[in-house]
């Protein structure tokens, strides 16, 4: 069934005829209001002024094609015992999910609290992009330097962050990463999903990648 995007606040606001140019108008837009609808009119509506709606949460977790692998990672701490662990939520074109997370022991990484993990997360969701075949990964994240690290804007002073930085470097020219930073805490459902799967995460088994 054909739909309307209506862009309310974004880029260039105006109605939509498929989520992906909808989409270049609000990722990463802050503030931005959208919303989907089956009519023309109704969309129109809303551009001028109609009922107040949410942004469409469930049309941001959707990859706009069987190419594309949107990821949500996040990343959570344990002070009782300074173990450190991450999150991945994961969808295709096809609506199908994947999730998993894992926790590590107290180590070197500890002292990065919940960015360490978060930065294992996003390791995690390159390589499942890279072994899915995946041209394109939208990752989405809560801490700048899940960007800034990889793309080498920012000084990498640890062990971690350089691995990290070299990792990405490895896999860019297989799988094309648009990075999207997501505000913490907001009412994102894939990035609060990620937050759930990182603080109850179990630990990994040595013999677990």
């Amino acid at each position: 069934m054909a739909k309307y995007y209506a862009v309310r606040q974004g880029r260039v606001p105006g109605i939509y005829r498929s989520w992906p140019d909808c989409q270049d108008q609000v990722r990463g837009f802050k503030g931005a209001q959208f919303k989907s609808f089956k009519t023309e009119e109704e969309a129109q509506a809303y551009l001028v002024g109609g009922p107040e709606a949410s942004l469409d949460r469930e049309a941001l977790t959707q990859a706009p094609d069987p190419d594309t692998l949107v990821a949500y990672v996040d990343g959570s701490y344990r002070q009782e015992d300074d173990s450190y662990s991450f999150g991945v939520y994961c969808l295709f074109g096809d609506g199908d999910q994947a999730e998993w997370s894992g926790r590590f022991h107290k180590d070197e990484a500890s002292s990065m609290r919940n960015v360490a993990g978060e930065i294992y997360g996003a390791m995690e969701a390159m390589k499942f992009a890279q072994k899915k075949g995946m041209s394109k990964l939208i990752l989405h994240y809560d801490y700048a330097g899940i960007c800034h690290w990889a793309l080498g804007d920012w000084k990498r002073n640890k062990v971690q962050t350089q691995a990290y930085h070299d990792f990405y470097q490895s896999i860019k020219d297989q799988v094309q990463v648009d990075f999207v930073k997501v505000e913490a805490h907001t009412g994102v459902a894939g990035n609060e999903k990620a937050d759930q799967l990182a603080k109850e995460a179990d630990f990994i088994l040595p013999d677990q990648d």
